[in-house]
């Protein structure tokens, strides 16, 4: 049993570092087949090496992967071997990608909101593969996550401030307009980043408090299939006892749940999450008719 379940670790390991490694490729096309050929860039860390290496000539892939180097020891440091070790594969297969594909034949040309959606696209895909996988292709959010630590400002908010400093380098290089699409690709990006992390048809989880319980945990079993549990709270104002109900289910029964609530009990209180995976439990449903 042991054994099986160390092969099965292993195999779960190698399928996500070649995700990983695919991720940084996919980026790689973006980059060379759409973004950097219309004078596009990215932001962090390749936002800046492409800048560098528009300076300097020096290889793009050389500078990826020498400027990412102090971010993959705070990702050590910060985060974890593992998440190190896939951040390395990442980026170094990033950075072989632009060099293989320097001179391939560019997809977009000339559209610039053409270029910003196409290239936001591929880049967020195969970043996105590769966060989900374990592993980053840019070191960035790493300093995001440190600084955190340390300055009175979330995380988010540091990496919109270190991304503005990037596009105000990205400009000396490709201009104000070069600066703005690349701002644009990257909001692009992100979004799909967010999109591959968690799926398009992510779960939510709706907490309920009516007094119309039973019925509301009944019919929604009945019409969605799904179970439900409740735990008993008391009104801070009023100390009437009620059921809050907490039901997870993905974002198409979204409209189904909320008819069935005004149709029950208009005035319940209702308080929806947004969840990124959920796991074991009861979550399958059942079939209903």
């Amino acid at each position: 049993m042991g054994a099986v379940s160390r092969k099965a670790i292993i195999r779960r390991k190698i399928v996500k570092a070649v995700s990983v490694i695919i991720g940084g490729f996919i980026t790689a096309y973006g980059l060379e087949a759409v973004l950097i050929p219309n004078n596009v860039s990215d932001g962090g860390v390749t936002g800046l090496s492409i800048v560098g290496s528009q300076w300097s000539g020096l290889p793009l892939a050389l500078l990826i992967a020498v400027i990412n180097i102090p971010f993959i020891f705070l990702g050590y440091k910060q985060i974890g071997k593992s998440f190190a070790i896939f951040s390395v594969l990442g980026i170094a297969s990033l950075a072989i990608g632009t060099t293989v594909m320097h001179h391939i034949p560019t997809i977009v040309q000339g559209d610039t909101l053409l270029v910003t959606v196409v290239g936001g696209i591929i880049i967020g895909f195969g970043m996105g593969l590769a966060l989900r996988n374990g592993g980053a292709l840019d070191g960035i959010d790493m300093l995001a996550v440190l600084l955190a630590r340390k300055l009175p400002f979330g995380t988010s908010d540091l990496i919109l401030f270190l991304n503005l400093f990037v596009f105000i380098v990205v400009s000396t290089v490709f201009g104000l307009q070069g600066a703005i699409l690349s701002g644009i690709a990257y909001f692009i990006a992100s979004k799909v980043i967010h999109i591959v992390e968690e799926g398009l048809s992510g779960s939510k989880t709706y907490k309920i408090i009516t007094s119309q319980a039973d019925e509301m945990i009944e019919t929604i079993r009945d019409r969605l299939g799904r179970s439900s549990t409740y735990t008993f709270v008391h009104g801070g104002y009023s100390n009437e006892q009620f059921k809050e109900i907490t039901c997870v289910i993905n974002r198409l029964e979204e409209s189904k749940m909320r008819e069935i609530i005004n149709e029950i009990d208009d005035k319940a209180f209702i308080i929806v999450y947004d969840i990124a995976e959920v796991k074991g439990g009861n979550f399958r449903k059942r079939d209903i008719h």
